[in-house]
C-alpha cells in the first residue's frame, strides 16, 4: 500500500510540475516568442528566400574582337539560355574587368580577333570565359552555359566538315560518345531543396534551446537560493522533476516539429518524400534528445541572456559540421567528434536522407540509434544536474 501511495504521489507531483512548466511557457513572453513565434515565422522567412530555387539571368559582359558570324552565333545561343544574359558589350578586356569589378556583371566571354579565322584554317580556336569565383552559383551558371554552347558549336563544325548523307550520320559525328545525365535526387537542382531540410532541423534544436534556457534562467533569477528549481517539496524528486518539465517541452515541440518538418516544405513546393510513420519514429528521439540537451545547457548557464549568445555563436558551425552544407569526409576528425554531441548532427543527416532521398527508417539506422543513445545519456546527465541542484538548494536552506 505504501508503494502504491508513493507512486500516486509521485505521479501527482509530476502532473503538478508539468502544469507549472506549461504555465511558465505561456506566461513568459520571452519563452513564448522562442517556443511559438520564432518556429512559426522563421522557417517561412528562410524558405521564402529560396523560393526561386536556382539562379537565373546572371549578367555577363562580352568582348567580341572577332565580329564574325561564328562569334555572333555563339553569343546568340549563350544569351538565349535562361541561366545567363548578355548585360554589356565591351571593347576590350580591361573594360570588361572593370564592369565585373563594379558587379554590373559576374563573368566575361572573350573572343579573340582570329576566333573564326583559325577555325577556317582547320586550326583549333579558343573562346575564354572569365568567372567571378566569389559567387559560386554565378560561376556555375556561366561556366555550364558556356560549356553547353561550345559543345553545340563544335558539333555544328564537325557536321559541316564530315559531309554526311543522313541525319543519323550527323548525330554520330557530333556525338560519337553520348551520355545521359540523370538526377537521382533533388531533380530540380534547386538550392532550396538542398539546404532547407537541414536548416529546419537546426531551427527546432536552436529555438528549443533558447526557450528552455530562458525558462530555466527566469526560475534561477526568481529563486532566493540561486537554484533553477522552485522551493516546493515536490521538486525534491529528481526523476519526476526532469520528466515533468521534459514532458511540457516535448508536448509543445511535438506540434512545432510537425509544422516545421511537414507543413513548411509543402507550403513552398519543396521536395518532400517523407513517410508519416517513419518520420514520426525518427523525430521522436530527435525531439527528446533536443529537450534533454537543452535542459543540460540551460542548467549550466547562470544568466538567461547567455543562452542567446550561445545559440547565435553555434548555429552556423552546427550546420557546417552536420555534413550537409560541407561534405562529412572533408570535416577534420576533431570537429566530427564535436558534432556528435549535438542532436542536430544526426537529426539533420537522417532527416535530409528521408526527405530528399525517400529513405526509410531502416536506411537511417545509424542516425536513429545515435539519437536514442543521446536521449538516454542526456536524460541521466540531466538527472545528475538536477540532483546537484536539489542538494545545493538544501544546503542553502540549511536542511542538509
Amino acid at each position: 500500500m505504501r508503494l502504491i501511495s508513493r507512486i500516486k504521489q509521485g505521479f501527482g507531483d509530476l502532473c503538478h510540475i508539468w502544469a507549472d512548466e506549461m504555465r511558465t511557457v505561456f506566461k513568459d513572453e520571452g519563452v513564448l516568442i522562442f517556443f511559438i513565434l520564432v518556429p512559426l515565422f522563421y522557417p517561412l522567412l528562410y524558405s521564402w528566400i529560396y523560393t526561386n530555387e536556382v539562379v537565373r539571368e546572371v549578367p555577363v559582359a562580352v568582348v567580341d574582337l572577332s565580329h564574325s558570324t561564328m562569334s555572333r552565333e555563339f553569343i546568340r545561343q549563350f544569351d538565349a539560355s535562361p541561366d545567363v544574359r548578355v548585360a554589356r558589350y565591351c571593347t576590350n578586356l580591361d573594360e570588361a574587368k572593370d564592369v565585373v569589378g563594379r558587379q554590373d556583371a559576374f563573368g566575361v566571354v572573350y573572343f579573340p580577333t582570329d576566333f573564326q579565322t583559325r577555325v577556317s584554317r582547320m586550326e583549333q580556336s579558343r573562346v575564354s570565359v572569365f568567372c567571378d569565383m566569389s559567387f559560386m552559383l554565378y560561376y556555375k551558371a556561366i561556366f555550364q552555359t558556356a560549356t553547353a554552347v561550345a559543345g553545340n558549336v563544335n558539333s555544328k563544325i564537325l557536321i559541316e566538315r564530315a559531309g554526311n548523307w543522313t541525319e543519323r550520320e550527323d548525330e554520330i559525328t557530333a556525338k560519337p560518345l553520348d551520355f545521359d545525365e540523370v538526377q537521382l535526387f533533388n531533380s530540380t537542382g534547386g538550392y532550396g531543396n538542398f539546404i532547407i531540410p537541414g536548416v529546419l532541423m537546426l531551427i527546432i534544436q536552436q529555438t528549443l534551446l533558447l526557450g528552455v534556457g530562458l525558462s530555466v534562467g527566469t526560475a534561477r533569477e526568481r529563486s532566493k537560493t540561486g537554484s533553477f528549481l522552485p522551493d516546493a517539496a515536490r521538486y525534491d524528486g529528481v526523476f519526476r522533476t526532469v520528466l515533468g518539465r521534459a514532458l511540457a517541452y516535448f508536448m509543445v515541440y511535438a506540434v512545432v516539429t510537425a509544422y516545421v518538418a511537414l507543413v513548411v516544405p509543402r507550403l513552398f513546393g519543396f521536395t518532400s518524400l517523407l513517410r508519416p510513420g517513419d518520420t514520426f519514429w525518427f523525430m521522436l528521439p530527435y525531439v527528446l534528445s533536443c529537450v534533454f540537451f537543452a535542459m543540460i545547457i540551460s542548467g549550466l548557464i547562470r544568466y538567461r541572456e547567455n543562452v542567446i549568445l550561445i545559440v547565435v555563436f553555434t548555429s552556423v558551425p552546427l550546420l557546417f559540421i552536420s555534413g550537409v552544407s560541407w561534405p562529412q569526409s572533408a570535416i577534420p576528425p576533431f570537429w566530427q567528434w564535436v558534432s556528435w554531441l549535438a542532436p542536430s548532427t544526426f537529426g539533420v543527416r537522417g532527416f535530409v536522407r528521408m526527405n530528399t532521398m525517400g529513405a526509410l527508417l531502416g536506411d537511417v539506422r545509424v542516425e536513429y540509434v545515435a539519437l536514442w543513445a543521446q536521449t538516454i545519456v542526456y536524460f541521466f546527465v540531466t538527472c545528475l544536474l538536477y540532483r546537484w541542484q536539489v542538494i545545493k538548494r538544501r544546503r542553502a536552506e540549511g536542511t542538509v
